[in-house]
């Protein structure tokens, strides 16, 4: 993307997540005059590292990195401003509550105790996940694009839309036939048809539905799967990596990434409401005041934040906001930070096991049953975790000979009866000791712990519902209805007024494609000169 001759003008971006950092660099870079607004005192939105006791810095909520663009890494140069792995293409290790685990790599097999897998089970599971990532390949190319419009003779949607049928049939007829029986589908099912191992099925039952309000038997949930395998990593289709100095290493190197572009960044600056002069957006008021005069907004927050806080229901016509304000944003996750004096031993894994992803996800049907509590504001006796000890690959971000140790808490949901504030105390005393069960020792390593609730992801983090997917991952809030009719191509009803955040199409996780889209989006409609 290349500037203009003529200068574009001022573009306010909100929000100083991953998507509006990428946005700043790709406007920066194209000649705009670009100034990011951040609320929080630090940049990077929900993948920042933090310090949780003196010495002890561990991932705040994202904790592994397997979504990234590689396009925006290489157009950004990402590396040359700081960013390197400490791991590549993690090995993902399942537990069972009697002790044993199985290991798993890029849908192999590595090793497994207590009960071996059988032949048939190794070879169906190969098979299984081939099929898999040939599907999410067919859909990763359509990332990086906006999402085309239905019923228009626009002659770019009709382009793309062509180019996604092209890219079915492409897979033959027999995988587009399956990926069309599947695409709506629950992942349970087709797991059940596939496996026997119920720790294989349970691995890649709560890969499905991390961060969604969905449990493994709702519809839709394989696609979400597809989805998370979309990503690469060092060259393989849905691998983990590890950042060096935890994920906030990630949005550091795009914040000077932005900076090397031009773009000002301004953290402490939280925005009170877009302002409007007749029909257009031009320009911000902080809540201290000031005025931030601009060309165009580009809004990072939440798609709910946005229209319905910042906006203000005014400006929009009664359709359209209809369509927002039934958007489901139900958040059903926490996030466990601990420091720890030492490394926990974990039953029947070596230290080596625990360089790699952990989950706590003994079958399919455990997973579903964690979910059965959240669909009644309710906390799950025995929740799904995913666990990384990141300190055994990036000894920085601890004191010599101890470890920090990273837990995604699935479910807990955003809307718990009695509240958080009452049950936070409790919630983190019950995963120490379901922790425990797996890794005697934990609690008398225990240093210090962090518990950031769904609540807190709304209060301090300023995702509507405490959704980290800024809307959840669903059939009919995906691809071209993402975020709603109307708003699925990042401009809104209001000219001056787009959305780059992760309400948007693609989605979330730490990836900067609707960053690089929205800012494409802006490029063609100042191209146009609307």
């Amino acid at each position: 993307m290349s500037a203009r001759k003529t200068d574009p003008g001022k573009t306010v971006i909100i929000g100083g997540g991953h998507n509006g950092l990428v946005a700043a660099s790709y406007l920066a870079r194209a000649g705009h005059h670009v100034t990011l607004l951040e609320a929080a005192g630090q940049l990077g939105g929900a993948a920042v590292t933090g310090e949780i006791a003196p010495g002890f810095k561990a991932p705040t909520v994202a904790h592994i990195l397997h979504l990234l663009s590689p396009t925006v890494a290489r157009d950004l140069q990402l590396e040359s401003h700081g960013l390197s792995l400490s791991a590549k293409r993690l090995d993902t290790v399942n537990l069972d509550e009697a002790g044993g685990h199985v290991s798993l790599r890029d849908g192999q097999v590595l090793r497994a105790s207590r009960s071996p897998i059988s032949d048939d089970d190794k070879a169906n599971l190969a098979k299984l996940h081939r099929r898999l990532v040939r599907f999410a390949g067919a859909l990763r190319h359509y990332l990086e694009r906006q999402a085309p419009r239905l019923g228009t003779r626009n002659t770019d949607d009709l382009v793309t839309l062509g180019k996604l049928g092209l890219s079915l049939r492409l897979l033959g007829k027999q995988d587009m036939r399956e990926f069309l029986r599947i695409a709506g589908i629950n992942v349970y099912d087709v797991l059940e048809d596939e496996l026997a191992n119920p720790l294989i099925k349970g691995a890649y039952g709560l890969d499905a539905v991390l961060g969604t309000h969905l449990g493994p038997r709702s519809p839709g949930s394989l696609i979400t799967l597809l989805y998370r395998m979309a990503g690469r990593v060092d060259g393989a289709a849905g691998a983990l990596a590890l950042p060096r100095g935890g994920m906030g290493a990630v949005t550091q190197a795009l914040a000077k990434a932005a900076q090397a572009a031009g773009a000002e960044l301004r953290c402490d600056s939280p925005v009170a409401r877009i302002l409007v002069d007749g029909d257009r957006a031009v320009g911000v008021e902080l809540d201290d005041g000031t005025t931030v005069p601009a060309d165009r907004v580009v809004s990072n927050a939440d798609p709910k934040r946005t229209f319905l806080e910042l906006l203000g229901p005014g400006e929009l016509d009664t359709g359209f906001l209809r369509r927002i304000k039934h958007l489901r944003m139900r958040g059903t996750a926490a996030k466990l930070n601990l420091a720890l004096d030492g490394l926990p031993g974990f039953r029947g894994l070596s230290p080596e096991d625990l360089m790699g992803r952990i989950l706590v996800a003994p079958s399919a049907d455990y997973v579903e049953r964690a979910f059965n509590h959240v669909k009644y504001g309710e906390l799950s006796d025995k929740p799904a975790l995913e666990i990384t000890l990141p300190t055994l690959q990036d000894a920085s971000l601890a004191p010599g000979g101890k470890h920090v140790c990273s837990v995604v808490v699935h479910y807990a949901p955003y809307d718990l009866k009695g509240g958080w504030d009452q049950a936070r105390e409790a919630f983190a005393d019950k995963l120490i000791a379901q922790l425990a069960h797996y890794a005697p020792d934990l609690p008398d390593k225990l240093v210090a712990r962090q518990l950031i609730t769904p609540l807190d992801l709304e209060r301090d983090f300023r995702m509507t519902g405490g959704q980290w997917h800024h809307g959840e991952l669903a059939l009919d809030q995906f691809y071209m209805l993402r975020p709603v009719p109307g708003a699925g191509q990042y401009a809104t009803p209001l000219p001056g007024l787009y959305l780059c955040g992760a309400g948007c199409h693609p989605g979330g996780g730490v990836m900067g494609a609707a960053g690089l889209n929205a800012a494409k989006r802006v490029l063609a409609d100042q191209e146009a000169g609307t």
